[in-house]
């Protein structure tokens, strides 16, 4: 049983039809394709920061005097309000400075101290030494 002539020019259409589907998904597939290799192109490009940038952003924020704590008290017994008080501020590392400024009735004195790895060359009052721990901590008692 041979095809006849109407049945292979159907077959022939219908082949022609699915190549054309064929080859139209195709050159739609490859546009979609390089419309997104544009975006994650520019994607990259526009990226805030990349792996070097973001090592050198951590090492500075570390750097940076981030942790403060305050302690607040009365230094002498006779005045109250505890208007006196000492302050320290501290990067990661536990370098910084801690300051004190106590409170009279007639005069102000304010006091700083530098702090290296969490501790001072100079003397550490009490209140100075709790301010360091709680900047360091991130705790403070009251």
């Amino acid at each position: 049983m041979q095809p006849s002539e109407t049945t292979t020019t159907v077959l022939v259409i219908a082949a022609g039809v699915v190549a054309v589907l064929v080859v139209t998904g195709l050159a739609l597939a490859l546009v979609r394709v390089a419309r997104l290799s544009g975006e994650v192109r520019q994607l990259r490009q526009a990226r805030p920061v990349g792996a070097g940038d973001l090592a050198a952003l951590r090492s500075d924020l570390a750097q940076a005097l981030r942790h403060v704590a305050v302690v607040r008290y009365d230094a002498f017994g006779d005045m109250g309000g505890r208007l006196s008080f000492s302050a320290a501020v501290v990067d990661d590392r536990g370098d910084g400075l801690v300051f004190s400024t106590i409170h009279a009735r007639g005069e102000s004195r304010t006091y700083a101290k530098g702090v290296v790895g969490g501790s001072s060359d100079a003397t550490l009052t009490p209140e100075e030494q709790q301010a360091l721990a709680a900047a360091r901590t991130g705790s403070q008692r009251p």
